[in-house]
């Protein structure tokens, strides 16, 4: 994708309203944005094109939201996880390279169609998990972020069953964004699938991505994070299932 493709009118006009969307969900509830986002870009854009720019806007965002939180950060559970999402990392990105546009769009749109249906369903706290689940979760939280740029149900999932409340998990996301995003950014250089076109739509977005978590933030302290959950999933369940007959068609 080059410079001139940004410039069509869809993509003007829809992919900031997405982005915005994206990061008041993220300022509401410190996870979210890829999900909701890459989904809807990925009908404007190429996957391969907009999981590394969008894992751009992931990282500062990330690290404006961990600045504000930092106190409540579950710490030891961040110790565990790191070393699992960095060994998953390097496989998604291997991944990201090798697969055809197709199969990841439609894998993209299965994923994201049963993490809505989840949301929609979603009731009470956690399972309660043990430590060693840092492993199999960390490998593939890390793994479906580097293909997906998708990683925080995973994450929060963990987080709940290891009793973190929900403070402590809006707190310990941001964290979890930035060392998965700094780590994404340095592997998608290294792969080449950096170009010109994806700088000019990160920086771009970038005011448009500060916007949103600003608005998020204060709509935070007046909106049940339970309901922005059940209209997350159920605008998921919708995004899923229309990439799924994309990919198809």
């Amino acid at each position: 994708m080059n410079l001139s493709d940004l410039m069509q009118p869809q993509i003007l006009l829809l992919a900031p309203l997405i982005v915005f969307g994206a990061y008041v969900v993220f300022g509401i509830s410190g996870f979210g944005s890829t999900l909701i986002a890459v989904p809807l870009l990925a009908h404007l854009m190429p996957l391969k094109f907009v999981v590394p720019f969008f894992v751009i806007l992931d990282c500062v965002g990330a690290a404006n939201m961990g600045l504000r939180l930092r106190g409540d950060v579950m710490k030891r559970e961040l110790i565990w996880l790191m070393p699992f999402m960095a060994l998953g990392i390097l496989g998604g990105v291997w991944l990201l390279v090798r697969l055809h546009p197709e199969l990841l769009l439609g894998s993209l749109g299965a994923f994201v169609l049963v993490f809505g249906i989840g949301y929609l369903l979603r009731s009470g706290r956690g399972l309660p998990l043990p430590r060693w689940s840092a492993a199999p979760i960390g490998a593939f939280g890390g793994a479906t972020s580097a293909v997906f740029g998708i990683g925080g149900p995973i994450y929060v999932f963990y987080l709940a069953g290891r009793g973190g409340e929900p403070g402590q998990i809006r707190a310990t996301m941001p964290a979890v964004f930035v060392f998965t995003t700094i780590a994404r950014i340095v592997l998608f250089i290294a792969a080449g699938l950096y170009s010109p076109a994806a700088l000019v739509a990160a920086a771009a977005l970038l005011p448009v991505m500060a916007l949103g978590i600003w608005a998020g933030h204060h709509l935070h302290l007046n909106m049940s994070r339970e309901a922005v959950i059940r209209v997350m999933g159920g605008l998921l369940v919708l995004s899923g299932t229309s990439l799924m007959l994309r990919a198809a068609l």
